[in-house]
């Protein structure tokens, strides 16, 4: 029994690996976000392990049966629809509950899109931190607040529709001079990379209007 969380292609298929296709073809099942989504990477390596759907809202009743098929002695393998599973998406209920249980987890190195996008910020990244998405309404302006004397570099994660009101908010609460980074698209054709200032972003990206997904790096406060 042993549960498997894969990382997946979040652009170009070629970045799968070799090991992270062996897995999956080996597994009993294999955990999806979205079927639909994963039907294609699948199909793509010829990978025939029957899948069932994992996903945010329906994880809480999922995991008891994930934990007895894997206590029964089956192998799993967690995705999500691209990228490590857990980060920013569902994962992280069945590994806790796995471990509760004490059945052994192995996450395989592989592609997220944070890491990428951090050190072609060109910022600091010998010592950052991770705040995914910032909350949409509730406690927003809270946690920005709680950042302001972070002297990390931070990364978020960004929908392209609050993109630039994210740069906004953060050059309120910063300051419109601090330095930061715009990935978005990374490794797909389109992938791009604008470094500038929070103000100067934002303005960028109010003339033009940004698709895809998006990593926004902010520099730390410098004393």
């Amino acid at each position: 029994m042993k549960l498997f969380v894969v990382p997946t292609p979040i652009g170009n298929l070629e970045d799968m690996t070799l090991r992270a296709v062996r897995v999956l073809k080996e597994a009993d099942l294999i955990l999806a976000e979205d079927t639909r989504t994963s039907g294609f990477l699948l199909k793509h390596f010829e990978i025939k392990t029957p899948m069932v759907s994992h996903h945010k809202f329906n994880e809480h009743k999922t995991v008891e049966g994930i934990v007895q098929r894997l206590k029964a002695g089956q192998i799993i393998a967690l995705i999500s629809d691209a990228g490590t599973p857990a980060i920013s998406d569902p994962g992280f209920l069945v590994v806790r509950a796995c471990v509760e249980n004490d059945i052994e987890v192995e996450c395989l190195p592989g592609a997220t899109a944070f890491v990428p996008a951090l050190v072609a910020s060109g910022l600091p990244n010998d010592r950052f931190c991770f705040e995914g998405f910032l909350p949409q309404k509730k406690g927003r302006q809270t946690r920005m607040q709680s950042l302001a004397n972070e002297t990390r570099t931070m990364v978020f994660y960004e929908s392209p529709f609050r993109l630039v009101k994210t740069l906004t908010q953060l050059g309120e609460v910063f300051g419109p001079e601090r330095k930061a980074s715009v990935s978005r698209e990374i490794s797909k054709f389109h992938e791009e990379t604008k470094r500038g200032t929070l103000a100067g972003l934002a303005e960028y990206y109010t003339l033009h209007p940004p698709k895809g997904e998006i990593v926004l790096i902010v520099a730390g406060l410098e004393y």
